[in-house]
């Protein structure tokens, strides 16, 4: 377990911390296999060092048949060969922390891999057996059971049930999958199953891993006592407000986590987690409470237009349910899952994003200038609330979605299961330009495993680097700047005449300006410390953020 003095120092530093968000497939690959590894992180640590940020959330590494990205895990407590090794990561958890950067990894407990041990072992045992009790198991319906339990549509589509071969041969039973196929549903109320995800908690915690981000962390216990649901769409949101829905954010979850605490709290500092739960706005703050998981994501702003009193209405929704948990603020613009913020902010309002992603790019006009302007804005905004900031790798370069990736080098189902109806999420897994030019553009020597786009070195660290008002270097010059200037977790708006205008104060002074307008508007008084866009004389250009110490 580490022992640097950072790590046994401040038990809140997650409170106002900035989180990056690595997906380690597209960060880095220092072997040339064309996928990124744990060697080419350890190879990048000071340029994640340069960035000032707090901490490092891995994306799965695990072993894993890639049917979700990493998401279909088949061991918990290993590392995928083709990504590393255990003493890789015990290494990467080392030099990370030489440089006061913590870790969070991916947990993933709704279901595993169809290749995972348990799995294969509940195949090979059969109707009634304990290792069938691990998972989500059901007879079909109709005289011969070839009629699947319910019709209960998967995530992923088209259902959510897949039959199995019994031992003898003989079509047999169905399991409950949320997601693909290969990503069967565990059973939560199964004592082996929840013993086995503590003693996977205590395994990376035991390794030096400081905190923890928990897939679907809405979706573990589930309740078919009135008998098995059946829904035409499938979205990741409950039905129910409260607590009742058969399938997600049922109260009964919060007992797990509960449990997950007490083992947290045995470390010094205790260790963290962050929920991914799709839940009731009113129903977050249960994730979020300092006797379970501790935060939970505010996916608001993903999904937000441009548009100043939607902001202030998000910002303030969200103080407010955190000072009633007790928990901070999580703040995201972009991750894993969603189009890239520069894309969204340059598209016009309302643009379908999944029929914009099937046209290629070419059902909608992007406009790169908006994009890139509204997304240094929007993101020293977010620098400047109390709460944790979680980035997503690449949003530092002012990375754009990738809308044409052939179809034949797509690897995400929520495609190729949904053709037409869908969007990837490869466009925003697309690996890192880190050089101006090359096969990969500094990748790695052996390409890359999903193809990038013909202009992406002029997007690359390289690139970024060498232009002292680019993307990286504002992402630098904020998040280092914002360190010296946390205080306490509050904000006071301040009003302003013009409605483009969103304008909030923390109580050290320190003051965020945001000209959501297109026209330039009057500068406030007070020292200016650091804008989004060079200011013209005493005017805030449009689509600026100003922070400006009163």
């Amino acid at each position: 377990m580490s022992d640097y003095k950072f790590i046994a120092g401040d038990k809140k530093w997650w409170r106002q911390a900035v989180v990056y968000q690595i997906y380690p497939r597209s960060f880095a690959d220092l072997n040339g296999d064309g996928i990124g590894d744990l060697a080419g992180i350890i190879d990048r640590v000071p340029y994640l060092k340069s960035l000032s940020i707090d901490a490092v959330w891995l994306s799965p590494f695990y072993p894993s048949e890639l049917a979700d990205g990493g998401y279909d895990v088949a061991d918990y407590r290993n590392v995928d060969p083709r990504i590393g090794t255990l003493e890789e990561f015990d290494k990467l958890i080392e030099e990370l922390h030489k440089v006061e950067i913590r870790v969070f990894v991916d947990i993933v407990p709704n279901h595993s891999s169809d290749q995972h041990e348990w799995f294969q072992a509940a195949l090979k045992a059969g109707r009634g057996s304990p290792e069938r009790e691990r998972y989500i198991f059901h007879d079909g319906l109709g005289e011969n059971g070839d009629i699947r339990p319910s019709e209960l549509i998967s995530h992923f589509g088209p259902t959510g049930w897949t039959r199995v071969t019994e031992p003898d041969g003989t079509p047999g039973q169905w399991y409950l999958h949320l997601f693909a196929p290969e990503q069967p549903d565990f059973n939560w109320d199964n004592q082996e199953v929840r013993a086995d995800f503590i003693e996977t908690l205590r395994f990376w915690s035991d390794r030096g891993v400081d905190g923890f981000r928990i897939d679907v962390a809405h979706a573990l216990t589930k309740d078919f006592s009135d008998g098995l649901p059946a829904r035409e769409t499938m979205d990741i949101d409950p039905k129910k407000p409260d607590g009742s829905d058969p399938l997600f954010d049922r109260d009964e979850v919060h007992e797990i986590y509960r449990e997950w605490r007490k083992v947290f709290n045995e470390y010094d500092p205790p260790r963290v987690a962050v929920a991914e739960a799709s839940a009731p706005a009113h129903r977050l703050g249960a994730y979020a409470s300092e006797e379970t998981l501790g935060q939970a994501f505010n996916f608001d702003l993903l999904h937000a237009d441009w548009d100043t009193k939607r902001f202030k209405q998000l910002i303030s929704n969200s103080m407010k349910r955190a000072e009633k948990s007790g928990s901070s603020n999580t703040w995201v613009l972009s991750n894993h899952d969603v189009v890239r913020h520069p894309t969204r902010y340059g598209l016009p309002d309302k643009t379908d994003l999944v029929k914009w992603y099937i046209s290629e790019g070419k059902s909608a006009p992007l406009d790169a200038k908006q994009g890139i302007d509204r997304a240094r804005a929007s993101t020293m905004l977010i620098l400047a609330l109390p709460g944790s900031t979680y980035l997503y790798q690449g949003e530092e370069l002012g990375l754009f979605e990738v809308a044409d990736t052939p179809r034949e080098a797509m690897q995400d189902p929520q495609w190729f299961r949904n053709p037409g109806k869908s969007r990837s999420r490869d466009g925003c897994r697309i690996p890192l330009p880190w050089a101006i030019s090359g096969s990969s553009f500094g990748f790695g020597p052996g390409g890359s495993h999903l193809p990038q786009p013909a202009d992406f070195g002029k997007y690359s660290v390289a690139a970024n680097e060498a232009d002292p008002n680019s993307v990286l270097n504002l992402y630098r010059t904020a998040i280092a700047m914002r360190k010296g200037l946390q205080c306490a977790e509050e904000i006071k708006f301040i009003f302003n005449w013009n409605r483009n205008v969103l304008h909030f104060a923390r109580p050290n002074g320190w003051q965020s300006f945001t000209n959501f307008g297109k026209s330039p508007v009057k500068l406030p008084t007070g020292k200016v410390l650091l804008s989004s866009q060079p200011l013209v004389g005493s005017q805030v250009p449009g689509e600026t953020t100003v922070w400006i110490q009163a």
